[in-house]
């Protein structure tokens, strides 16, 4: 099991628009765990649409999924763990 690190934000015209953004640390075997809990945790349905995005059904939230780096995360406001 390692970490992931994963970032809910608004859309607007397509793109991540930050007016709002939760970010939170998952405990998954896989990218796609991570996924599926974040899934069930936020009540979205989140698709890929490439790279590490992705993007809710509606369109209207997206979602950025990253490993776990202590270096660079560890510094982070409110991150939660609740899925760590």
């Amino acid at each position: 099991m390692q970490h992931y690190f994963i970032e809910i934000t608004d859309t607007f015209g397509g793109e991540a628009n930050y007016s709002w953004v939760t970010r939170h640390k998952v405990r998954a075997s896989s990218e796609r765990g991570a996924l599926i809990r974040i899934n069930r945790a936020s009540g979205f349905t989140f698709r890929s649409v490439g790279c590490d995005r992705y993007d809710s059904r509606s369109g209207a939230t997206c979602a950025f999924i990253t490993p776990w780096d202590d270096e660079c995360h560890s510094n982070l406001y409110h991150v939660n763990t609740d899925l760590a």
